[in-house]
């Protein structure tokens, strides 16, 4: 076991879901032609002035109260001043010393994980390298809105820090400010990491790790740097105050430049935005109009369904696929069947498939009546997961299926011993090894008869009628 322990903060940037520009009134839409999206404003212009984007405001607001942070009375814009080529004004508006939300926590695990602050400011441009010596800079996305989500160091560990921006990205879901796309930027999180020998509550020195686009990066990115840093301290080495740039296809981060201090940025308020006022009455409207956050709602479907905690994260990590839970279940009149057709079923579709549960061609109300038809033994479960495939494919209902297709059930006792009967008299060598102490067998039986029936037969009264035959037979 190792002597050292990380010290881990992300800084997450999440884009705001706003129709327009944080100080200007161009569109924030993905995907449009380069630099399409853009005016004065939002390309630096001389002259053109910014004006503060109040929905951005609301929504920062929004976030800042879900997290339990202190919505300051007056906050204040601030540039951030660096030269780069997609930062078209050669300064960032940003806020600094007086952020927007402050002093929150997010709960994950049981462990609660401090939030310094969540501060408003806009987005730079993207650069796209081409072949050879050239490089496109495409403006759309300068101007966009953005919070900083900027968490303390109170993690420890790679995946306690997956587990946190995951909460992070349900809740902006929940929220409705931010779609948390990562793959599409919508979701940015940058990684610093420290070590230092476990018990010891000073900080070391921490290197910061750019350019994750996934769950899975920012965890590898947290156990490369972990693990550099203390073969760095081991070989006698110091660390370096270091940005590192992670190589996907490496699985490592390389050393892109030194850190920078904020007094690196010469930071002061901006001359062209007011001081920005967010009142009492303001708040309590956003609080009013918050909606059931995910550790809210986790906690509630474990104590009102009655199913496993594991079920209920599961489940409520999706806003979309906890309410299509909720509406299964009520039509299915059965949680925890409801759960686990939705866990295993459902949301394997939606991984294979890549979609949304939107998109999802069976509809909550649908699913809940093949489950209520398959709890009540007209068909068993082979065949209803069998029948929810079609249901996929002919967009038909579970009882149009089993209508057309001669699916129901065979619960007949006469019927499935006449079955059994057979069974048994065509596989003779087989019932005298079970006889003889081999019972495993039985699901051998189980299975041919099942096979014989087309699997219509009600498995359990299958099990339960050989049993009774071949305990006859044993005399």
């Amino acid at each position: 076991m190792s002597s050292y322990e990380a010290v881990i903060g992300l800084e997450v940037h999440a884009q705001l879901s706003t129709q327009s520009k944080l100080f200007c009134g161009c569109a924030t839409a993905y995907g449009a032609p380069p630099n399409t999206h853009v005016c004065p404003t939002c390309l630096g212009l001389p002259g053109a002035l910014p004006v503060a984007n109040a929905r951005a405001v609301e929504y920062a607001v929004r976030m800042g109260l879900a997290t339990h942070c202190t919505i300051a009375d007056e906050s204040v814009f601030a540039r951030k001043n660096y030269f780069y080529p997609d930062c078209p004004k050669n300064y960032q508006i940003s806020q600094f010393d007086t952020p927007l939300c402050s002093g929150g926590h997010l709960t994950v695990a049981g462990k609660r994980i401090g939030i310094t602050r969540i501060h408003l400011e806009e987005d730079a441009g993207k650069l796209i390298h081409a072949d050879g010596d050239h490089s496109f800079v495409d403006m759309n996305r300068s101007g966009v809105p953005l919070i900083e989500i900027v968490s303390e160091p109170d993690l420890r560990t790679p995946e306690e820090a997956g587990e946190y921006l995951q909460k992070l990205r349900a809740t902006v879901r929940y929220l409705d400010i931010c779609n948390g796309n990562m793959e599409e930027g919508s979701l940015r999180c940058d990684v610093n990491v420290s070590v230092r020998e476990a018990g010891n509550e000073a900080l070391g020195v921490k290197a910061e790790v750019k350019n994750l686009n996934s769950f899975k990066q920012v965890e590898q990115a947290i156990a490369f740097e972990y693990t550099r840093q203390i073969g760095v301290l081991e070989d006698g080495g110091s660390v370096a105050h270091d940005t590192l740039l992670w190589d996907e296809a490496s699985n490592s981060a390389r050393i892109m430049r030194s850190k920078e201090e904020s007094h690196d940025y010469r930071y002061f308020p901006e001359p062209d935005l007011l001081i920005l006022h967010t009142d009492a009455g303001m708040r309590e409207r956003v609080r009013a109009e918050l909606p059931e956050l995910p550790g809210a709602r986790e906690e509630r479907f474990a104590k009102e369904y009655g199913i496993p905690a594991y079920d209920a994260a599961v489940l409520t990590a999706s806003r979309e696929v906890a309410d299509y839970f909720e509406a299964v279940a009520a039509k299915a009149g059965d949680a925890k069947a409801a759960s686990n057709w939705v866990m295993g079923e459902v949301l394997r579709e939606l991984k294979e498939r890549r979609i949304s549960i939107s998109a999802y061609r069976v509809t909550p109300e649908v699913l809940g009546e093949l489950i209520q038809i398959q709890l009540s033994g007209k068909i068993n479960m082979p065949t209803a997961k069998d029948v929810l495939v079609e249901m996929l494919v002919s967009g038909q209902s579970a009882a149009e299926i089993i209508s057309e297709k001669g699916l129901e059930q065979i619960s007949d006792d006469s019927a499935i011993e006449k079955a059994a009967v057979k069974i048994l008299n065509t596989n003779a060598d087989e019932v005298e090894k079970y006889l003889g102490g081999r019972e495993q067998l039985l699901q051998f039986f189980v299975g041919q008869l099942m096979k014989a029936t087309r699997g219509k037969a009600n498995p359990k009264m299958a099990t339960e009628i050989f049993q009774r035959l071949l305990e006859v037979r044993r005399g």
